[in-house]
């Protein structure tokens, strides 16, 4: 009998305790490549430099900073942001092709990433099979690890792949040397049940390989999918702020640091208090502003109107926010008036304003402030 999704997701979730017990989770941001790859964005190398410049001193630990097979102009902004001597690790992507290689080899990084297919919609795409990637992933490894301190590789479309050849292909990215492979769920199609499935599923085949979970979000679960993979094991999560990326974009940086500031068993060293300033910038660079709802940076995340809300927020802002302003780095808690307020906050506002009134006359004043329109 065929094991039900919500089965293996519990039995991968028993591990947790123990796997993930005050376990630090690496943060990598791809802003400056994932998130670029964004129809319409394009960063001048002045917000390139600002970006990593934010981001180091927020104390994200690696930042994925471009493709050098791009052109000598890509290449340039590398090597203006390796030379700006920052904390966090450096690494730029590339096909998994000897001239990608070569071209980020003259970007003086420590670390590279290169990406192959593994599902046979990929291969076939490519017209390539299975063995193709594997023995490319031998040539490619051992050029790299000749140039490179730390060597990452791809299992592009992971989540669609075969379970068999994915664990092979994890066992020889871990006989080679590899530092870390990266689980790629390419087009979003992931749920957290399946996640945990595949990351456990490696880690029992692998148990000393460090795998990054890197997450699309084209049915709205990167964030979630990247933090069960974390629970279940992975050690690395790859993001972007604001979640900016192709199609539907990525994991964002900003949900996930959040969801890992409030739980019990991981951590990072992400200085939450940053996040806001850090979403703004990405904003204007990329000139995607950002809708008013969205999770953590999103401009009406500490607005409230509602009646019921306002009432119980002036005894204790905890009712109706998961985590205050001041801890993304935001001080823009409001109260508005609208047709859902109720005669406590008319009162209050009104109060904060100087006009004092009782409670009856809040009462009365409501329906005339809100009254509709008849037609």
């Amino acid at each position: 009998m065929v094991p039900h999704p919500f089965d293996l997701f519990e039995a991968a979730m028993e591990s947790i305790d123990t796997i993930s017990n005050g376990r630090k989770a690496w943060i990598v941001d791809t802003t400056l490549r994932d998130g670029e790859q964004a129809p319409g964005v394009s960063f001048d190398r002045r917000s390139k430099l600002a970006i990593a410049r934010s981001l180091d001193a927020a104390g994200v630990d690696e930042l994925e900073i471009g493709i050098p097979a791009m052109g000598p102009d890509v290449r340039e902004d590398i090597r203006q942001i390796t030379a700006l001597g920052l904390k966090s690790r450096l690494s730029v992507w590339c096909r998994a092709h000897p001239d990608d290689l070569k071209a980020a080899a003259r970007c003086r990084v420590g670390g590279i990433h290169f990406s192959l297919p593994v599902s046979s919609i990929q291969l076939s795409a490519l017209n390539k099979d299975r063995a193709w990637a594997l023995s490319q992933m031998r040539s490619l490894v051992r050029s790299a690890r000749a140039h490179f301190d730390r060597v990452s590789v791809g299992a592009l479309d992971a989540t669609r792949a075969d379970k068999d050849y994915l664990k092979a292909f994890a066992a020889q990215a871990h006989d080679l040397g590899v530092h870390r492979l990266r689980i790629a769920d390419t087009v979003g199609l992931g749920c957290p049940s399946s996640i945990a499935e595949c990351i456990s599923d490696i880690r029992r085949a692998v148990p000393d390989l460090e795998i990054e979970f890197h997450g699309h979000n084209d049915l709205g679960m990167a964030t979630a999918n990247a933090l069960t993979a974390l629970e279940v094991g992975a050690s690395a999560v790859s993001v972007t702020v604001n979640g900016i990326g192709e199609r539907a974009g990525n994991a964002a940086l900003e949900q996930i640091v959040m969801a890992i500031d409030g739980h019990s068993r991981i951590r990072c060293r992400v200085d939450t208090t940053r996040l806001h300033a850090l979403s703004q910038l990405v904003a204007r660079s990329a000139q995607r502003p950002r809708p008013p709802d969205q999770p953590v940076v999103g401009d009406d995340v500490f607005t409230h109107e509602s009646g019921i809300h306002c009432h119980a927020m002036f005894r204790e802002t905890r009712a109706y926010e998961p985590f205050s302003p001041d801890q993304v780095g935001r001080t823009d808690r409001r109260f508005v008036l609208g047709t859902h307020s109720g005669a406590t906050a008319i009162r209050r506002l009104l109060e904060q304003a100087g006009i004092a009134i009782s409670p009856s006359q809040a009462k009365a004043l409501r329906p005339l402030l809100f009254q509709r329109s008849q037609s």
